[in-house]
């Protein structure tokens, strides 16, 4: 038997499997997973180096299926080769019998890629069309970072090809020259609904491809000899080569006639349907295969990993030594400094007490300050440029978390919101990502709500009451004050294996703590007791906050004050703040309601104790002021506001004395 022969053989064992498992499940995706048959066959038992029973090995090459409804062709070759399954490092060997578990509530084989639901051959998790790609760019960057001879596939669908994002991926591959990453389209000519259109036919992407930069090399992707052969070109390229990827004509549905063409995306054969499937698959392998023994695929394995261990992360400078070490010490002296400007010192500092610590930047690196990472000499090759493309650059750190690093994402909190999706994706995955939001809420005043960013903590704080796979909030929320809590938060959050949003602001502001307040995820901080009224609140508005505390102190109104710089938070804590305030409490917030104020009064209401609560924020679409004191005033957030209210809350007329 030939290579090719052997290669149609299993194909057809695989394709078999797919067809079963999906007529088991009532569900999936069968007909595009055997389009995929003879490309998974080949890279799985041939052209890729890995360890079945070692599936996250480190310099094992890596598969990110971005075609993720795909996934029963991989399952049928890890069941067939016995790959390795499982969590928390209890692992055993994939069986033919788990197929039949495919979707079921205790399986490890979830619907779509996920590695922690106990399938670690994948990094990521995929389906959400469009972000494999740049996972499979962030898994190669970290190759690159570790001098690691490590390819890395990564299988598009045609239709899916139309994504945004796999622009972005294809720009970034080239921007960075990485041709350790193998884009390979999977061009069967349908997507869901209909046929692809013409500008994802083979040969128009090959044109795009060509465009872009690309080496392409256009296949019949059930021909054997000719996806073997473009392996081969891939793993013959070196560092600082021309990028290459595969356009690969396929069909969906490959080897059963009758499940061929539109009508059949995500629906398997049952039934009679399913027996002539069956049949129809194994006729199609008359003439391709033979029944002379003679040729075994290999699955070869990685180079052995060599490198050294890592260094245990050191503990970082306080915030005045840091201040002082980066000759910034003057600035300590005018008590006032931006927190975007104490994220960019802190990143810097935890670049070098972690070697692991990698900054990305959308292109805004002066404003977020993740250029004084970027401009370290020790720390630059660590920093990585994403341009105007937040989706490929989460995506990115998703691809570097998975290789274990710990990926800081900044941009401007506004321009986060495009890439909601890929974060989700990335909580789904287990992934280690901090994201960094500059210039956040209104307080940037002159910009214009187009650079505001207003539902962000909403949105983020949905994950908040959430647990993720480690059993820890799905996403932490974070909003410091000053100078002091951005410093000491972005290292908290450096140290912590889980999804954080921070947000900072552009505008220079007083410092309120100093070297002794300790700065902890889940935390808050009572900045002011009182007996009449708490106000809660958190970022930029805490500054706002203080101020009305002054009118209202005149008034005789005694009112607490915390900083709830993190959600979630230590509820009974925050309870106990509001009881000693007679159980009156007003929550200030830059931004669109949901957020903070939601979070504060979901809290009074799961304990069942009576409270009285008041929220203000952003209550209609701002627009550009020529201060943040204009714009306060626009949004009814000026201290004055709140001043107003608190005083109303408890039947004080304004201006009393």
């Amino acid at each position: 038997m030939s290579f090719e022969a052997a290669i149609h053989e299993k194909t057809i064992t695989l394709n078999r499997l797919c067809l079963d498992m999906c007529a088991t499940a009532g569900s999936g995706h069968p007909t595009s997973a055997m389009s995929l048959g003879h490309i998974t066959t080949v890279l799985m038992y041939h052209s890729m180096r890995w360890l079945p029973d070692h599936p996250k090995y480190p310099t094992s090459d890596r598969l990110v299926l971005s075609e993720g409804h795909a996934v029963p062709i991989i399952y049928a070759a890890m069941a067939d080769i016995g790959g390795a399954v499982g969590n928390d490092g209890q692992f055993r060997p994939l069986s033919v019998d788990d197929l039949q578990t495919l979707r079921q509530n205790e399986s490890i084989l979830d619907g779509h890629p996920n590695p922690m639901e106990g399938f670690p051959f994948f990094d990521a998790a995929t389906g959400s069309l469009g972000q494999g790609l740049s996972v499979a760019a962030g898994l190669a960057i970290a190759a690159r970072a570790d001098e690691l001879d490590k390819r890395i596939f990564c299988i598009i669908g045609d239709g899916e090809s139309r994504e945004g994002q796999i622009a972005e991926a294809l720009d970034f591959i080239i921007d960075h020259k990485l041709a350790n990453v193998l884009p390979i389209f999977n061009c069967n000519g349908y997507g869901q609904a209909d046929k692809v259109a013409g500008g994802q036919s083979p040969e128009t992407l090959t044109k795009k491809l060509e465009a872009y930069g690309y080496h392409v090399t256009l296949i019949d992707g059930h021909e054997p000899e000719q996806i073997k052969k473009a392996f081969d070109e891939f793993a013959s390229l070196s560092a600082g080569d021309e990028p290459m990827a595969v356009v690969a004509k396929t069909i969906k549905g490959w080897g059963v006639p009758s499940m061929q063409g539109g009508g059949w995306h995500g629906k398997p054969a049952t039934g009679e349907k399913l027996a002539q499937a069956q049949e129809e698959l194994l006729e199609s392998g008359v003439g391709l295969t033979s029944a002379l023994a003679g040729f075994d695929l290999t699955i070869y394995p990685p180079t052995e990993d060599t490198r050294p261990e890592k260094t245990t992360p050191s503990d970082p400078p306080t915030f005045h030594e840091a201040m002082s070490r980066y000759d910034m010490g003057q600035l300590l002296n005018t008590r006032k400094l931006a927190t975007r400007k104490a994220y960019g010192l802190a990143l810097r500092v935890a670049g070098h007490c972690n070697q692991d610590v990698f900054a990305l930047d959308g292109d805004v690196r002066n404003s977020t300050f993740a250029e004084w990472f970027a401009n370290d000499a020790e720390l630059a090759d660590r920093f990585v440029g994403c341009k105007i493309a937040e989706q490929n650059m989460f995506s990115v750190a998703v691809g570097l978390s998975a290789a274990g690093k710990v990926p800081f994402c900044s941009t401007f909190s506004k321009f986060v919101t495009r890439g909601y999706d890929q974060i989700e994706m990335a909580i789904n995955s287990g992934a280690n990502l901090k994201i960094i939001g500059s210039h956040s809420g209104i307080s940037l005043a002159a910009d214009g709500p187009s650079q505001m960013s207003l539902p962000d903590v909403a949105w983020f704080r949905s994950f908040a009451t959430t647990r993720d796979h480690y059993g820890h909030p799905a996403c932490y929320v974070i909003q410091p004050a000053d100078a002091y809590a951005a410093y000491g938060l972005t290292l908290a959050m450096a140290d912590y294996h889980g999804v954080c949003y921070m947000r900072t602001h552009r505008p220079d502001v007083e410092f309120i703590y100093d070297e002794n307040t300790k700065f902890n995820l889940g935390g808050m901080e009572l900045l002011t007791p009182g007996r009449d009224l708490l106000i809660v609140t958190a970022g930029y508005m805490v500054h706002e906050c203080n101020k009305a505390l002054e009118s209202l102190d005149k008034m005789a109104i005694d009112i607490a004050l915390v900083d709830l710089y993190s959600i979630p938070f230590n509820a009974e804590q925050l309870l106990d703040f509001a009881n000693d305030a007679a159980g009156n409490v007003l929550v200030v917030e830059d931004n669109y309601g949901a957020s903070l104020g939601s979070a504060v009064a979901d809290a009074c209401a799961e304990s069942g104790d009576g409270f009285t609560i008041e929220q203000l924020h952003v209550k209609r679409i701002p627009k550009s002021a020529e201060s943040e004191d204009a714009i306060l005033k626009q949004c009814g957030l000026h201290y004055t506001d709140i001043t107003e209210k608190a005083a109303a809350m408890l039947g004080v007329p304004v201006g009393a004395a």
